[in-house]
């Protein structure tokens, strides 16, 4: 689907599709023998929207015809659930770090099917501002509320397109920029164009007082190199035309083609320019901090983001 200045979509749709997807990593990650984390709700937020092409995480069995061109494939598959796994738990430990040391506002930029709100043990006074396409919350709360789920804090959703007028919306929520808060900006920032990256850092720095924290999935010095996308776009299609001949009713995701391959610049170097404290994990050591390295010998088709936190001074 081409990528519009203002589109929008159904859950089932372009960047909400992309959310199923990430929900369907987490609902393998739960469902293993030994889960990293625990997402009891995308399983449900799966069974909700019916089958489609972001279950290729949560799918049986692969053909062989496939498994015969691509041997690792299914290393590479679990290392991308592993992925998305430590990613979560990145995300989750600083949200509760955060909460811990006394910050009651959280504030998720692209909800999409986040189910923090309702599944991690937030403190008494907490509030988390969710922020996503009024089409895409609608799903998820209606989808948990009809089954009977109630959040863990005072969920607050704030039904709005990122690239509007965002920071009015939040502060009609009830946000309050003079109080610290804690920010995730996940799974997002490849989705948006470099103009509209550098904007929302701005608006953040504007909303945060001192004491504030930030934590982010940030593109790695990679994310631009003309060689390292050829040779993963040659892969993808050659799995494609594979996966078309084995199975046809089954589909490999094609997020690349919703993402601005547009150089900007690098949220560490941002943030510290703008007198926050920072620490940056590349996504191989996170991984490998949660044991969730990929085995030697074995291509790493992973995501090579950088994982960033920082605390305003």
């Amino acid at each position: 689907m081409v990528r519009t200045e203002n589109d929008s979509w159904e859950i089932t749709e372009s960047v909400g599709a992309t959310a199923l997807g990430v929900a369907a990593a987490r609902a393998a990650e739960t469902e293993s023998d030994n889960p990293l984390i625990r997402d009891p709700f995308a399983r449900v937020f799966l069974d909700a929207a019916g089958d489609g092409v972001w279950n290729w995480f949560a799918a049986p069995q692969l053909p062989q015809e496939l498994l015969d061109a691509e041997p690792d494939l299914p290393v590479q598959m679990q290392s991308m659930v592993g992925y998305m796994a430590s990613r979560t738990a990145f995300f989750d430990t600083f949200f509760l770090d955060a909460a811990r040391a006394g910050v009651s506002q959280a504030v998720i930029l692209a909800a999409g099917l986040d189910s923090r709100a309702w599944r991690l043990p937030w403190p008494d006074g907490t509030t988390v501002f969710e922020l996503d396409q009024p089409r895409v919350l609608e799903f998820k709360s209606s989808t948990l509320t009809e089954r009977g789920h109630e959040p863990t804090c005072a969920r607050v959703a704030v039904p709005v397109d990122l690239r509007h007028d965002w920071p009015a919306a939040l502060r009609q929520a009830g946000f309050d920029p003079s109080l610290p808060s804690a920010w995730s900006v996940e799974g997002l920032l490849p989705y948006l164009p470099a103009a509209a990256h550098e904007l929302l850092f701005e608006r953040i720095q504007s909303l945060t007082a001192s004491g504030s924290r930030i934590a982010v999935e940030a593109p790695g010095p990679d994310w631009m190199d003309p060689d390292v996308r050829a040779q993963q776009r040659e892969r993808m299609e050659r799995m494609r035309a594979l996966l078309a001949k084995a199975d046809p009713e089954r589909e490999v995701p094609r997020t690349e083609e919703l993402w601005y391959f547009e150089e900007r610049e690098d949220v560490g170097d941002w943030l510290r320019r703008h007198d926050w404290e920072v620490t940056v994990t590349p996504s191989a050591d996170l991984m490998a901090s949660y044991g969730r390295g990929i085995p030697d010998g074995i291509e790493d088709t992973s995501p090579r983001s950088l994982f960033v936190s920082a605390v305003r001074t």
